[in-house]
C-alpha cells in the first residue's frame, strides 16, 4: 500500500476508535451501565465537567508533546490510554472507579488529532494533504456509526464491549508505530510555546467556538429532545446517532470540496446544514423521519466543519500543524462546554423549542468568520 494512503488509513482507524468507542460509546451503554453500577447525579456532572476539562489538557499536551517528540509516541499514546480507559470502564468495580475509566479514555481525543496533522504535514505530498486530513478526521463518523449497533446488539453485555474496545485500540497502536513517520514537522524547530492569537488564528478560534457551542443541542441534548419530540427510548436514540454517524462519513470529502468551492463557502453551505439538523430534530412538530434526516444533515454538516477547522489551523500554522489544530478543535471544545450549560438555562427558563431555535441561529453566527485571504503566520 501506498505509504500516504496506510497513513490516512491508520489515522482514519485512530479516530473513529478514539472518538466513537472511547467518547461517544459511553453515553450509548449509560442505561445498562446504570443498571448495574448507579451513577448519582454528582458523579455524572462530575464524569461531563472531567471528560471536557481532560479534552483540553490533552490536546494542549498533545500539540506541546508532538513538537518535542514527535508525532508517532504522542499518537501512539492516544491509542494506547484509549485502550486503557476502556479496559478500566469493562472491569469497573464501582462508580468512582467508572468515572475515572471514562474520563481517561475520553482524553485520548485531545491527544490523537494534533499528531496525525503533523504526521500528514512530513509525510504526505502537498497537494493530498488536504484531503487525507479531512479523510482522517470522517473516522468520527465512522467510529460514531459503528459504536451504535454494538450497544443495540450488546446493550446489557457493556463489559464484553468495552473489552473488544480496548482489544481494538490495542491493536491499532501497533498499526500507528508502522504508520506514522518517525520525524516530523515542529520537533526541529526552534519555535516554542503559545503563537499570538491574531488574524486568520483569531477567527478560526471564535468560528470554531460558535461551532461547537451549536453542536451541544445535538451532541448533549440529542437524546433529550427524541425522547420529548417522538417518545423515543435509548433505542431510539442509538438510531439517530447512527444517521449522525453514518452520514458524517461523508465528511471525508471535505477537501475536496474545499479545493474546489473554497472554505469560506463550503463552511457556510455546511454550518447552515447544521442549522437545518438541529431544527428536525429537535423543533416542535418533527416526525421520525424528519428526525432521522437531521441526524444524518447534521452529522455531515459537523465532520465537514471539523475539518474545515482542521485544514484552517494547518493553513494559519504551516510549520506548527499540531498547534493549528490544537487551537481549532481547544476551542471547539470550550464552545460546547459552554454551550451545553446555556441550551440547558434555555430549556429550563423558556421552552426546549426556544432552545433549538436560538441554536441554530447561533450555528450561522460562526459563518461571520473569514478564513480565504489570510496571511498564514511566518515560519521562525
Amino acid at each position: 500500500m501506498n505509504p500516504s494512503l496506510y497513513l490516512g488509513a491508520t489515522g482514519f482507524a485512530l479516530i473513529a476508535v478514539c472518538y466513537g468507542f472511547a467518547r461517544f460509546a459511553f453515553g450509548l451503554f449509560l442505561p445498562a451501565i446504570d443498571a448495574e453500577i448507579s451513577l448519582s447525579p454528582t458523579l455524572s456532572g462530575l464524569v461531563s465537567g472531567g471528560a471536557f476539562l481532560t479534552y483540553c489538557v490533552a490536546v494542549t499536551l498533545s500539540a506541546w508533546l508532538t513538537e518535542r517528540i514527535g508525532a508517532r509516541h504522542v499518537a501512539i499514546a492516544a491509542a494506547l490510554i484509549a485502550a486503557a480507559g476502556m479496559a478500566g470502564i469493562a472491569a469497573a468495580p464501582s462508580a468512582p472507579w467508572l468515572a475515572g475509566a471514562v474520563m481517561l479514555a475520553g482524553s485520548s481525543t485531545g491527544l490523537a488529532s494534533p499528531p496525525l496533522a503533523a504526521a500528514v504535514a512530513a509525510a504526505v505530498r502537498p497537494d493530498r494533504q488536504n484531503a487525507t486530513n479531512t479523510i482522517i478526521n470522517a473516522g468520527t463518523g465512522a467510529g460514531v456509526a459503528l459504536s451504535g449497533p454494538v450497544a443495540l446488539l450488546m446493550g446489557g453485555q457493556w463489559r464484553l464491549a468495552f473489552a473488544g474496545f480496548a482489544a481494538a485500540a490495542v491493536g491499532l497502536a501497533y498499526a500507528v508505530a508502522l504508520a506514522l513517520p518517525r520525524n516530523t514537522p515542529g520537533t526541529a524547530t526552534g519555535t516554542r510555546g503559545m503563537p499570538p492569537i491574531d488574524g486568520a488564528l483569531r477567527r478560526l478560534a471564535s468560528a470554531a467556538f460558535l461551532t461547537g457551542a451549536a453542536s451541544t443541542a445535538v451532541w448533549s441534548f440529542g437524546g433529550q429532545l427524541v425522547a420529548l419530540r417522538l417518545d423515543w427510548s435509548g433505542t431510539g436514540a442509538g438510531l439517530l446517532w447512527i444517521a449522525i454517524g453514518s452520514a458524517g462519513i461523508a465528511g471525508a470529502g471535505a477537501g475536496h470540496l474545499i479545493a474546489r468551492f473554497g472554505i469560506d463557502a463550503v463552511h457556510r453551505v455546511f454550518l447552515a446544514g447544521m442549522a437545518a439538523g438541529i431544527l428536525l430534530i429537535g423543533a416542535d412538530g418533527t416526525s421520525t423521519a424528519l428526525t432521522l434526516c437531521g441526524g444524518a444533515l447534521f452529522g455531515a454538516s459537523y465532520i465537514v466543519l471539523t475539518g474545515i477547522y482542521l485544514l484552517w489551523g494547518v493553513s494559519a500554522l504551516p510549520c506548527r500543524p499540531a498547534t493549528g489544530v490544537m487551537i481549532a478543535f481547544l476551542a471547539l471544545a470550550v464552545g460546547q462546554a459552554a454551550g451545553a450549560s446555556g441550551f440547558g438555562l434555555l430549556m429550563d427558563r423558556l421552552t426546549a423549542n426556544h432552545a433549538v431555535i436560538g441554536f441554530a441561529c447561533l450555528a450561522l453566527t460562526a459563518g461571520f468568520a473569514r478564513a480565504d485571504g489570510a496571511d498564514p503566520q511566518p515560519c521562525r
